[in-house]
């Protein structure tokens, strides 16, 4: 179906664009923004691995350690960050939040050829 493109990622006046209103936006349970995302996620040129890991990854469906003690399988003892900072392991948390996740997203731009964009986690 045809439509029109349109805005969907406003920013914050106080803080501008940031991963945290990125996050904020894909997470939504607008039933349009979901549409939309959902048409980006099983686009054909996206590898299938890809486009399951980003759909558990907004359904919060990945075995993260939080989700795993909130369905019984392991203590709730055990759900501080594999990379041992002491947060508990959240999607959130590995995605977004965590601070070596940055250069992480500098590759991955770099790799698909987007230019240095300076961003927060707030």
């Amino acid at each position: 179906a045809q439509s029109t493109d349109r805005w969907q990622w406003r920013p914050d006046p106080d803080t501008g664009y940031t991963v945290w209103g990125a996050y904020q936006l894909l997470t939504s349970r607008d039933s349009i923004t979901i549409d939309v995302v959902a048409d980006l996620i099983w686009h054909p040129q996206v590898p299938l691995k890809v486009s399951i890991l980003a759909w558990r990854l907004l359904r919060d469906r990945l075995p993260t350690k939080v989700n795993l003690v909130t369905r019984g399988v392991l203590s709730p003892t055990a759900q501080c960050c594999v990379f041992g900072c002491g947060e508990a392991e959240s999607a959130h948390h590995l995605f977004i939040s965590r601070s070596t996740v940055g250069s992480l997203w500098d590759l991955v731009r770099s790799w698909i050829g987007i230019p240095l964009v300076a961003f927060t986690t707030e």
